[in-house]
């Protein structure tokens, strides 16, 4: 798990070192424990290390191998990497590390780009052809592991965060009105390739990109799950498909015990990350190191789940590290929380995630996370109300049960210069639309459940934790995102997957391992009831930031907009029961913090 970057020229400039360094430097956090440049011809790459498998500085990267004319960095872990080392070993190639960065390595001269269908694991790499100057950057499949681009004329600069790019400089930073629009009504998801920035773009998930030295760039996707029944399981049982998912966990579960460093658990108490403790107690793992975090009470919400994270944590005697924040250390936290993102992210639980992060990263450099189980397995409450809906109505179904604002809506909030030239074009009912209309989902649920897992996930949960937890070097590893595991709930009937409230399949065969009071709670949530009820200091960190001169000079909102929102601060809600005024504020003061990042 690491910092990743690069520059690579198509102009015959060399590549510009300081500006690579400058990206490098601005990944330290996500990769503390060593840091390094290569520069060949037209390609620069830059790499921060987070240490994990082979601690050595064999290890190490920028990785070369002289002998096969190939560089690489690379950000994530590939769980099969010692299966792939021996079988690359039986085809004649010579190791000099025992990392899986070498292995990408040996892969990518034995299968070319195709070599990403041999792996298993999360990752985002680029690898040059050190005598050619071609470069390969390529994302794994549910996009766990983040790659922004920055391309000028003559020039390509990419790296794992936005942040990174900012500070190369030459960005611009003008901002990207689909991605805008997206961010008001798709819950606050920006799907690829748009950033809220037009200088900036990402690579989707599953995608591989390959640039030659004079500029010429080819994309193709790798991998995408059919949402569809399979003809081989037609004739699966409740109790067979529940038996089959869970030993694809468990498999998935393992994998992601791989490392050269202790390997813990981030345990909510919800079904979802108990079962990853259940599963690795039932593997013998011992001493396993779990932890929750907890907030004060506000508003009459209670701030902690530790009722149910001690009762998993009693029930597998793990080693339990319960972390409670008062509020004197939330506020404090915002700000630092929103600096820490590449992209607006509007869910409270970002500074749970933040502070829990922070605190982990003291005592262990790998966790598990139950994150990904509600999108896979239709455990969210918007399903439901879809499974009555036809087919070509369900774009239309789906919209009134999860997207944050109407067309119309967002045109009333929006000041003129940021809305879109056409009034009629609503690029988020055409992306989702086009989305959910494409073949291989026979259902509204399975095409909502595509769309939430390809593209929703990618760009909210997921990106939440990645951030969260790469701002204080702390590896994430999300069993519930092993993409066979993924491929086989893909063809899971839908209504088993909704039964019993949701994720029925996965409750029914949990109850084996889990006690019924872990699996028959009421869906939770990572409270953090001093952000969700925005009052006092809070209140106070909103106003502030959407009345300063940045936010007036920028003119993003109708100026009616905000005072109805400030009149009502708590009353006027999402679709989701989101806070609109945080969700506002959120983008501003994202804006603000991103400002004076970009280099002279």
């Amino acid at each position: 798990m690491c910092g990743v970057c690069g520059e690579i020229r198509f102009d015959g400039r060399a590549p510009d070192v300081a500006a690579v360094d400058a990206m490098t430097c601005a990944m330290t956090r996500r990769g503390p424990d060593a840091g390094g440049l290569f520069v060949k011809g037209s390609v620069a790459l830059g790499h921060r290390r987070l240490q994990i498998i082979d601690l050595s500085e064999r290890g190490g990267q920028p990785m070369i191998d002289p002998e096969l004319g190939l560089a690489l960095v690379f950000n994530g872990c590939i769980y099969n990497y010692e299966q792939l080392r021996t079988e690359l070993e039986g085809k004649g190639y010579r190791f000099f590390s025992h990392a899986d960065s070498e292995v990408i390595l040996k892969a990518f001269h034995a299968w070319g780009a195709d070599c990403v269908d041999h792996l298993i694991g999360m990752f985002a790499f680029a690898i040059t052809d050190t005598d050619s100057g071609t470069v390969t950057l390529a994302r794994d499949r549910l996009g766990i592991k983040p790659l922004y681009l920055a391309e000028t004329p003559g020039r390509l600069r990419f790296a794992s965060s936005v942040q990174a790019l900012l500070r190369a400089g030459d960005v611009d930073t003008t901002i990207d009105r689909v991605a805008l629009h997206h961010y008001f009504s798709f819950h606050a998801v920006v799907p690829a390739p748009h950033t809220m920035y037009n200088g900036i773009r990402k690579l989707p998930p599953a995608t591989v990109r390959t640039i030659t030295r004079d500029g010429r760039s080819t994309e193709h996707r790798y991998w995408e799950p059919v949402f569809a029944p399979h003809p081989d399981r037609a004739d699966w049982d409740a109790q067979r498909w529940g038996h089959e998912l869970m030993d694809s966990l468990r498999t998935s579960v393992r994998r992601r015990m791989v490392a050269d460093v202790p390997v813990g658990v981030l345990l909510s108490g919800g079904i979802d990350s108990s079962l990853v403790v259940a599963l690795l107690a039932e593997q013998g793992q011992a001493d396993l190191a779990t932890f929750s975090i907890g907030f004060d009470a506000a508003a009459g919400e209670s701030g902690d789940e530790y009722a149910y994270s001690d009762l998993v944590a009693d029930t597998f005697g793990t080693d339990h590290h319960k972390i409670h924040i008062g509020t004197d250390r939330l506020l404090p936290a915002v700000p630092d929380t929103i600096a820490a993102m590449s992209e607006p992210m509007v869910s409270h639980d970002c500074v749970a995630f933040y502070l829990l992060s922070q605190e982990v990263s003291k005592s262990i450099k790998v966790v598990q996370s139950g994150q990904g189980a509600d999108e896979i397995l239709g455990g969210y409450s918007w399903y439901p109300p879809l499974r009555d809906i036809a087919r070509p109505e369900t774009t239309k179904a789906y919209r009134e049960v999860f997207f944050d604002r109407s067309h119309a809506d967002i045109t009333a909030i929006l000041a003129d210069p940021y809305l879109l030239g056409d009034n009629d074009y609503d690029p988020s009912w055409e992306f989702v639309h086009a989305h959910q209309s494409a073949p291989g989902a026979e259902t509204a649920v399975d095409a909502a459940l595509r769309t939430d897992t390809t593209i929703m996930l990618v760009d909210d949960p997921v990106k939440r934790v990645d951030t969260m937890t790469m701002a204080w070097g702390l590896e994430a590893r999300v069993p519930f995102l092993d993409h066979e595991f993924v491929e086989l709930a893909a063809t899971c009937p839908p209504d088993l997957k909704l039964a019993h409230g949701g994720k029925g399949v996965l409750k029914q065969a949990s109850r084996a391992l889990l006690p019924s009071a872990i699996i028959d709670r009421t869906k939770g949530y990572f409270p953090v009831p001093g952000i969700r009820h925005l009052e006092g200091p809070v209140f106070d960190l909103v106003g502030d930031a959407l009345h300063t001169q940045s936010a007036k000079d920028r003119g993003l909102y109708r100026p009616a907009a905000l005072d109805r929102l400030f009149a009502d601060p708590n009353g006027i809600r999402t679709t989701l029961d989101g806070n609109e005024l945080w969700q506002v504020a959120m983008l501003e003061m994202w804006l603000q913090s991103m400002e004076g990042l970009t280099a002279p």
